[in-house]
């Protein structure tokens, strides 16, 4: 532990000495310690002019098996490939706000889920075409009388039915079937152990068999902190507690990446011990904060952590939640 806070002290010192990304140079910054040691690639997903190019940010990160990413901005989703060219993107009313994202492959396709907070709604996708095939409204047969609907997070299940968190308003999570049929919610607002204060994000679980829900109860007092429930929506237990503010959770083999609003990615083994801690921002005036623009941003340093996902190679991309639009791109030293 002691090789990891030297290694964290060393990046904080180098970031903060080193200019912004507005520069027309800057060294990557390596960051985290022991097998989850990360270099940042300054100026990764911007454009031609070293601006961003996506908008304000407030989504999610996914990778498809061609090793393209994915990020959601307010305006749509736009696709890099590994090396921070654009590839495609999708704007319009059915793709702007998706404040969180997953990907299934199907068949021989592959598909984006989303979870629309401002349009309350999911959707489905063609991840290629951005042909919508699904979209789930509040489901009036649950019975529930909801003065507001809105999602923050979705994922499937292995026989495709869909979870969809209401994360921003009722804290139900809603089950639907691979077709949208409705079948059951769970949870509650509040601060009691099975409740949700903030259920914000939500992934499969799958280091566990059979795979869990991984809940992000981002609000839950006195600190935030990770939940597993079964896919039929039992409690099963806490995973970790203290977490600061938990937003989104993203799974490769054995190990799970947990943005944290504070600014600063957490990452979990099986055990659900901390095994690194990556950019944390030792400035309180610039955690949880979306008004950093870009002029301010610091490389190697976060300030509003959202969404992050692993590509085949172990590496990390990470979204913060920011009104310039950033998008980070960590690469595994081996």
């Amino acid at each position: 532990m002691n090789r990891c806070v030297k290694l964290m002290v060393a990046a904080l010192a180098c970031c903060l000495a080193a200019p912004t990304l507005a520069a027309e140079k800057v060294a990557p910054v390596r960051m985290g310690c022991g097998i989850m040691t990360f270099d940042t690639v300054p100026g990764w997903g911007l454009g031609e002019d070293g601006k961003s190019i996506i908008g304000p940010t407030h989504g999610g990160v996914v990778v498809d098996k061609a090793g393209n990413i994915y990020t959601s901005a307010d305006m749509g989703v736009f696709v890099f490939s590994p090396d921070g060219k654009l590839v495609r993107r999708f704007v319009g009313d059915d793709y702007t706000r998706l404040h969180d994202i997953e990907i299934r492959e199907e068949g021989d396709a592959e598909f984006i889920y989303g979870a629309r907070n401002a349009a309350a709604e999911g959707i489905k996708f063609h991840a290629e075409t951005g042909d919508i095939v699904l979209r789930l409204k509040f489901p009036e047969e649950s019975g529930l009388k909801l003065t507001a609907f809105s999602p923050t997070a979705i994922t499937v299940a292995p026989n495709g039915d869909i979870f969809l968190s209401d994360g921003y308003a009722s804290n139900h999570i809603f089950k639907f079937d691979k077709a949208g049929k409705y079948l059951k919610h769970f949870g509650t607002k509040g601060n009691d152990l099975k409740q949700f204060n903030t259920a914000h994000g939500m992934t499969l679980d799958t280091r566990y068999d059979p795979p869990r829900l991984l809940i992000c109860d981002r609000n839950h007092e006195p600190k935030g902190r990770l939940l597993h429930y079964d896919l039929e929506g039992n409690y099963i237990e806490e995973v970790i507690t203290g977490l600061g503010m938990p937003t989104s959770a993203a799974v490769q083999g054995d190990y799970v990446s947990v943005p944290d609003l504070h600014g600063r990615v957490v990452i979990l083994d099986k055990s659900n011990t901390i095994m690194a801690v990556l950019g944390h921002n030792a400035d309180p005036a610039k955690r949880v904060n979306y008004g950093v623009p870009q002029d301010q941003w610091i490389e190697g340093v976060f300030s509003g952590t959202h969404g992050s996902y692993w590509d085949k190679d172990g590496n990390l991309y990470v979204q913060d939640w920011n009104v310039s639009g950033r998008i980070m791109k960590l690469v595994r030293v081996k």
